[in-house]
């Protein structure tokens, strides 16, 4: 359906472009890494997609069952630290804000949002998810 092209240039501390030019960032170690924090980072990115994919998601789930979620918003934190295999491994945690809907009614909408989310789906068994409706 579609496919996107980005191409990293001096990894953490360098840039990122995307084919079409609309990402053209640059890219920096956070602080809390040892870096200047300069530029945004891939966990930052990664917090926007995922965010942005799963809200879209909700979306979707809520207009088919007939509920407008004007107002929602999806707000993701991603963090990045050493795995059990000696390498590094990223954390998700995704806070969603329904505030006109009944809680049962919310709570089966995230199910099925992350049912259906491409993020949720490349991350499940993967990496830790954690979905908070508050």
């Amino acid at each position: 359906m579609y496919v996107a092209e980005a191409t990293a240039h001096g990894g953490r501390d360098g840039y990122v472009t995307s084919r079409d030019g609309r990402v053209d960032l640059q890219v920096a170690m956070p602080p809390e890494l040892g870096g200047d924090g300069s530029g945004t980072n891939p966990e930052q990115l990664f917090a926007a997609g995922y965010s942005s994919c799963f809200h879209n998601a909700l979306i979707l789930v809520g207009n088919r069952a007939g509920y407008d979620l004007t107002g929602s918003t999806v707000a993701a934190k991603v963090g990045i630290g050493p795995n059990r295999h000696r390498g590094y491994g990223l954390a998700v945690a995704l806070s969603v804000s329904l505030p006109v809907l009944d809680a049962n009614v919310a709570a089966q909408l995230v199910d099925d949002a992350h049912a259906i989310c491409p993020y949720s789906n490349a991350t499940r068994g993967n990496i830790d998810v954690t979905i908070v409706l508050g």
